[in-house]
């Protein structure tokens, strides 16, 4: 079993962090995660995270469900068991659709809403019953955490990120 050592930098201010993130780039040393207890505006694209394409999976799902509804809806309502309701023929898919634009709507919503969250949870490996990662509780309230790789010397890191302004720093063996 392989051990390798990070540091734990923690901050108490998210603008310090923002500046700490830039300053660990432009050093070249590799940030893990950082931890922190709201959404920070920006974090991602400092710390060099490319876009997400989940916009793409969404378009693709309401498209599914689109599809899902207009075959659903001709096969019951013309093709399986046609009615004559409020007069309008119950030969011809294109003449009722008018009627079933709230349905095919509603599906398509329900379909990209509904497997985005399934594909977000695979993506991010958030299994039922998994275990927090959460390496220093206090990130869950006010503090920040800031997990770097270490590589070179220890003592020149250590006294790089307590230079960013980071309240706390820790050498962590990560098994």
């Amino acid at each position: 079993m392989s051990t390798n050592k990070v540091i734990h930098a923690i901050y108490n201010d998210d603008d310090v962090l923002m500046d700490a993130v830039r300053k660990t780039r432009i050093a070249h040393h590799h940030i893990e995660e950082v931890f922190t207890p709201f959404p920070v505006h920006g974090l991602d694209k400092a710390m060099g995270i490319a876009p997400t394409r989940l916009a793409i999976c969404a378009f693709i799902y309401g498209c599914l469900g689109l599809t899902v509804a207009t075959t659903m809806m001709d096969y019951i309502m013309i093709q399986d068991w046609p009615q004559d309701i409020g007069g309008k023929p119950s030969f011809s898919y294109i003449q009722n659709m008018p009627a079933f634009v709230p349905v095919m709507f509603e599906m398509t919503v329900f379909f990209a809403a509904h497997l985005m969250v399934v594909t977000f949870y695979m993506r991010s490996k958030l299994w039922p019953f998994k275990q927090a990662e959460n390496p220093d509780v206090r990130t869950t309230d006010d503090h920040f955490l800031m997990e770097v790789a270490v590589s070179g010397n220890e003592e020149d890191m250590v006294s790089f990120f307590q230079n960013t302004g980071a309240v706390e720093v820790k050498v962590i063996e990560k098994h």
